[in-house]
């Protein structure tokens, strides 16, 4: 098999539209943080329609990795050295790790075995006098119960940032993913995210002072603009370092990619959304484990990512599936190595750190399938083919 022929595991859906665009921003001779990222931030608020959900503004700030986000959110609300954050060991180091930026400490939870998103009822139970905040993922795509959530954080009095690097664009219990009762909601714009800018993120929040800070910490701490000190026509040099801060920001040329991508987001999301229906119907006979769907009517999944669990009755052990899926030539994916399994955060846990037996049980079995808007009806096929080949009695 050429390797032409071979279906990876991700792609970005990038066209003709996103390539002119960049060309535009190139041409413009302005390359960084400009005008464009301020028109991105506008109209991913715009968007998620916050008119409709009530009088609140919210405000969106770009920044140049999802990984960013969550550390601007958290260093805005106060969090540091001594405190504990609440995070789910079912998820990407860049949860846990941007808490040990702040110096805090990243509590790991377990998970709920059907929708692998954080179990409340083990948040609740790791909640001490120092832990100040929950960050639950909203795993491939499937949200949270927000309502479960918001009163979780009001009954411990905790502060929430949602992880929302899987599920753009979506709706949860009627109401967008990025509005809402949290503090903050992180975006990831990560090349084989739903949508891409190729590195960067966003951030939403609805608390003015939060996104003040945010905008300020995201350039080296300078209290003004930089676009406006280096357009302005008259004398504009003097500005002001207030904080140490940092460099997060996100380029006109990446969010040039990001604009088109926003405008094409509902309609990749639709298309992963049949590839998960087709994926559904083809491997509801297997000895698997089907994705969770979402717990209520009002309630959507991205479909990031599409996560079979084989099931006691499958004839092969995860491994081996995912070796035999790439001798027919399709690329597979772990979705995740739990964080308390790798050495970095099971040594800061100890080794009498309490058991996460969801998490241990589930990863055994787990395996991540190609779902990209970019995919070819063909392509499908062929991943359908290799799974019912392996799987199929």
């Amino acid at each position: 098999m050429s390797s032409s022929d071979f279906i990876p595991f991700a792609l970005p859906d990038i066209g003709d539209a996103e390539i002119e665009a960049v060309t535009t921003a190139m041409r413009s001779g302005w390359l960084t943080t400009g005008r464009v990222a301020r028109a991105f931030e506008e109209e991913f608020v715009a968007a998620l329609e916050p008119d409709r959900h009530g009088p609140t503004t919210y405000e969106a700030i770009a920044v140049n990795s999802a990984t960013s986000g969550l550390h601007l959110c958290l260093e805005a609300l106060g969090v540091t050295h001594g405190a504990e954050v609440l995070v789910p060991t079912w998820t990407f180091t860049a949860t846990a790790e941007v808490v040990r930026y702040l110096g805090a400490t990243p509590v790991l939870v377990d998970v709920d075995p059907h929708t692998l998103n954080i179990d409340l009822e083990a948040a609740a139970a790791a909640v001490t006098e120092r832990t100040v905040a929950i960050m639950p993922v909203h795993f491939a795509g499937l949200p949270v119960p927000r309502e479960e959530l918001a009163a979780f954080a009001a009954t411990h009095g905790l502060k929430v940032v949602e992880d929302a690097a899987h599920s753009h664009p979506i709706d949860s219990s009627g109401v967008p993913i990025g509005l809402g009762a949290s503090d903050a909601v992180v975006f990831s714009f990560y090349a084989t995210k739903t949508m891409t800018t190729g590195e960067g993120g966003m951030v939403v929040t609805s608390d003015p002072n939060l996104a003040r800070r945010m905008r300020m910490m995201r350039l080296h701490g300078i209290s003004r603009d930089v676009f406006d000190r280096y357009t302005s026509t008259s004398p504009s040099w003097h500005y002001e370092v207030v904080a140490p801060g940092f460099k997060y920001n996100l380029t006109d040329l990446a969010a040039a990619i990001g604009r088109v991508q926003l405008s094409r987001s509902q309609v990749m999301k639709d298309k992963r959304t049949a590839i998960a229906d087709r994926y559904d119907a083809a491997f509801a006979g297997l000895p698997v484990e089907l994705p969770a769907r979402p717990h209520r009517d009002d309630s959507e999944h991205a479909w990031h990512l599409y996560v079979l669990r084989l099931g006691k009755d499958a004839a092969i052990t995860r491994d081996e599936f995912i070796a035999s899926m790439a001798e027919q030539g399709v690329g597979t994916s772990v979705h995740f190595i739990p964080l308390h399994k790798h050495p970095v955060w099971a040594q800061l846990r100890g080794p009498h750190a309490k058991a996460l037996p969801v998490a241990d049980r589930e990863f055994e079995r787990v395996v991540s399938l190609p779902i990209f808007s970019a995919m070819s009806t063909s392509q499908v096929d062929r991943v359908i083919a290799a799974v019912l080949a392996i799987l199929g009695r």
